[in-house]
């Protein structure tokens, strides 16, 4: 079996920043793989296509470029937020309003990202929206550890259910955060 449309696809790699001696940002073992609906569109589309075509066992190392994986960086997503957003009570959590620290936020239209803080001024605290690995060069080298026929829900809801369920499934469809496991 070969890896292509509609089959769910198990990897283990290790991900590294600009070049294949960079910097390790992620690396996937056999305990924790990346298990995923291959052509569903959750992931890279540049990802996917260095993966078309292989079976299992097969080895495979690529670079994407930063236009082929999270884009530069973009100065749009460097955002003063008010002081007032991080309060509870009339404090500040002062652990969770560090420099450097990532804090979960919902944006105007209550989709979920991650902002890092970048300083806290008087009224505001600057924070940078923009994807953690924008604006790098990605290097990944692995393994196709398993593939297999997706069945016949994990067709229709476009992602993996882990042990033949969804757990963000209910009687309306799958919920946002119900994608793959990673």
């Amino acid at each position: 079996m070969i890896i292509e449309s509609n089959k769910v696809v198990s990897i283990i790699y290790e991900l590294r920043k600009d070049n294949n001696n960079g910097e390790v940002i992620e690396n996937l073992n056999a305990d924790n793989p990346l298990i995923f609906l291959y052509g569903s569109g959750n992931l890279l589309p540049k990802f996917e296509e260095n993966l078309n075509g292989l079976k299992k066992e097969d080895e495979f190392s690529f670079m994407l470029k930063t236009d082929e994986a999270y884009g530069a960086l973009q100065d749009n997503a460097l955002v003063d937020v008010p002081l007032d957003v991080f309060k509870v009570d009339g404090q500040m959590d002062q652990t969770m309003v560090k420099v450097g620290n990532s804090i979960p936020m919902l944006d105007n239209e209550g989709r979920r990202l991650n902002g890092i803080v970048i300083s806290i001024g008087e009224e505001t605290v600057k924070m940078d929206f923009n994807h953690p690995m924008a604006g790098a060069d990605l290097f990944f080298k692995g393994k196709v550890t398993d593939i297999r026929e997706a069945n016949e829900d994990e067709l229709k809801h476009g992602h993996i259910h882990s042990s033949g369920s969804c757990s963000n499934c209910n009687d309306d469809g799958c919920s946002s955060s119900g994608s793959n496991q990673h």
